[in-house]
C-alpha cells in the first residue's frame, strides 16, 4: 500500500472505531485492542507491564500477516508465543508506523470486518 492510500485507510478505521469507542484511538490504543483481543479472555484490569504485552502480541500478530511472526503456542498462563520468522527491515519512526498501520488495517479487514461480514 502506498502512504497516501494507508493514511486514507487508517482515518476510515479510525473513524469506525471511533463510533465504538466515542473517541478516536491513536495507534498505541488499537495495538493495546488487538492485544485485548488476541488474548482472548475479555476486557480487563492489566498491570503497566501486561498492557505493553498485550501491545507486543498486537504487533506480532499484525505483522505475522506479512511472514514476519509465527505463533508458536501459548505459555503456562494462556499468553501467545510468537518467533521471529523474517528478520524486519530497518526503518525510521514514521516508516514503523506506517509499517504497523498498513498491517494493522489488513488485520481488520481479514480478522475482524470479515468476521462481521459471515454474520
Amino acid at each position: 500500500m502506498e502512504q497516501e492510500n494507508i493514511e486514507y485507510e487508517w482515518i476510515q478505521l479510525s473513524s469506525q472505531l471511533q463510533e465504538l469507542f466515542g473517541k478516536t484511538p491513536d495507534l498505541k490504543t488499537v495495538l493495546f485492542l488487538i492485544g485485548v483481543q488476541e488474548l482472548g479472555k475479555g476486557p480487563q484490569h492489566f498491570t503497566k507491564e501486561e498492557k505493553e504485552d498485550l501491545m507486543h502480541i498486537a504487533v506480532c500478530k499484525v505483522l505475522s500477516i506479512a511472514g514476519f511472526y509465527e505463533l508458536k503456542g501459548m505459555d503456562q498462563d494462556g499468553w501467545p508465543i510468537w518467533e521471529l520468522k523474517k528478520k524486519l527491515p530497518f526503518l525510521n519512526m514514521l516508516e514503523q508506523e506506517t509499517l504497523l498501520k498498513s498491517h494493522v488495517i489488513d488485520y481488520f479487514k481479514q480478522e475482524v470486518f470479515r468476521e462481521q461480514d459471515n454474520h
